[in-house]
C-alpha cells in the first residue's frame, strides 16, 4: 500500500513537470492539438450531431404562453451551418424585429476560431423561411443575448457584453445591419442577459448574473442615463430555476410579463412565464403564470436536451416565437 501511494505521487509529481515543461518549451506539437481541438473534434460532433448545441427554430400559439412548433415550419431554421462569414458552432438568443412586413432575426453566433460570441442577422418574407446575411456586432468581447426593440421610430439594441463589465446600448444607423455604440447604460459587474421594457413612463431593466440564481432590477426615466438600482434587490436570490431572463418581457391584455430559463438540475432546460403584479419604483411582485412551461426541452431533434429562449410576437390572431433548442 505505500509503495502504491509513493507510485501515485512521484506519477503526479512527473505529471506536473512534464506539464511545466510542455507550457514552459512549448516540446509537444501544440499547433496539431489546437487543429484537432478546434476544428477535428467539433467537426466529428458535427457529423453525429447535425444541429450542434443550439440551433432556433419557430413555434406560435393562440396564446403567449401555449406554444407549439408551427405546423407548416422545418425547424431548424437556422443553424450554426448557416453561418457562412465565420466558423460558427451553433446559434442562439434570438430575437425578433418585424418592419414593413419582413422579419428580421439577430442571434448570437459563436465563433470556433476565438470561442467568442458575435451578433448575426438572417432575413424572412414570412417567417417561415430564412436566410442568413452576415454579422454585424464584432467586439474584442463575447456578446449574446441580442435584445433589439424599437423607440419612436428608431431601433436599438442590447446585447449581453459580460466580459465587458458592462451593459451596452447600440443605436441602428441603418436597419438592421448597421448599428452605432452609443454608451454603457450599467458598469462594473458581469451583467447577463439584460431585459429591458418600458412602464408607466419608464425604462425598466432585468439583469442576472453568471452563477445564474439572481435577478437584479433597474430603472430609468431615460433610457441613456440615470438607471438606478431597485430597492428590493436581489428580486430574486438562489434561486437558477426562475432568476436568469429567458426572452423578451411582453405586454399581453395589458399585463407584464418576463420570460424566465430554468437553469437547474443544469443549464438552459426550459422556460416559464411570471406575471409582474406590481412595479413601482418602491415595490415588485410577481406570479407565477403556470407550473406548465412555455417551452421544454423535447427529448428528440434539436431541441432535445434544452430550450432556453422565446422572443414573442403577436402577429394577426397568433402569437409568434422565435426559440432556440439545444440537440
Amino acid at each position: 500500500m505505500k509503495r502504491y501511494l509513493i507510485n501515485s505521487v512521484l506519477l503526479i509529481i512527473g505529471g506536473l513537470i512534464y506539464g511545466i515543461v510542455i507550457q514552459k518549451y512549448e516540446v509537444f506539437p501544440y499547433e496539431i492539438i489546437k487543429i484537432a481541438y478546434h476544428y477535428l473534434i467539433p467537426k466529428m460532433q458535427e457529423q453525429i450531431n447535425p444541429y450542434g448545441p443550439w440551433s432556433i427554430g419557430i413555434y406560435e400559439g393562440s396564446t403567449p404562453f401555449d406554444l407549439a412548433p408551427s405546423e407548416d415550419v422545418s425547424n431548424p431554421v437556422l443553424t450554426g451551418k448557416d453561418v457562412i462569414d465565420i466558423d460558427a458552432v451553433f446559434v442562439a438568443d434570438p430575437f425578433m424585429a418585424v418592419k414593413n412586413g419582413k422579419y428580421y432575426l439577430f442571434f448570437e453566433a459563436l465563433n470556433r476560431e476565438n470561442n467568442q460570441g458575435d451578433i448575426g442577422y438572417s432575413e424572412s418574407i414570412d417567417g417561415k423561411h430564412w436566410e442568413y446575411r452576415k454579422i454585424i456586432l464584432d467586439e474584442t468581447f463575447h456578446l449574446s443575448y441580442p435584445y433589439v426593440f424599437n423607440w419612436e421610430n428608431d431601433y436599438y439594441l442590447i446585447p449581453e457584453s459580460y466580459q465587458d463589465l458592462s451593459v451596452r446600448l447600440y443605436k441602428a444607423i441603418s436597419f438592421p445591419d448597421k448599428w452605432e455604440y452609443l454608451g454603457n447604460l450599467l458598469t462594473g459587474y458581469r451583467y447577463v442577459d439584460p431585459s429591458i421594457f418600458r412602464h408607466n413612463n419608464k425604462w425598466w431593466l432585468f439583469v442576472s448574473t453568471k452563477d445564474n440564481d439572481v435577478l437584479n432590477l433597474y430603472y430609468s426615466s431615460n433610457l441613456l442615463v440615470g438607471w438606478e438600482p431597485h430597492p428590493m434587490n436581489p428580486i430574486i436570490k438562489f434561486d437558477k430555476n426562475i432568476a436568469r431572463p429567458g426572452g423578451r418581457v411582453i405586454t399581453h391584455n395589458d399585463r407584464i410579463y418576463r420570460l424566465t430559463q430554468d437553469d437547474y438540475p443544469r443549464y438552459g432546460i426550459q422556460v416559464f412565464a411570471f406575471e409582474l403584479t406590481e412595479l413601482t419604483e418602491k415595490s415588485y411582485v410577481e406570479r407565477s403564470v403556470s407550473e406548465k412551461p412555455v417551452v421544454s426541452m423535447t427529448g428528440k431533434g434539436w431541441s432535445a436536451t434544452g430550450m432556453h429562449h422565446v422572443d414573442l410576437h403577436k402577429i394577426g390572431d397568433k402569437w409568434m416565437a422565435v426559440v432556440d433548442g439545444k440537440n
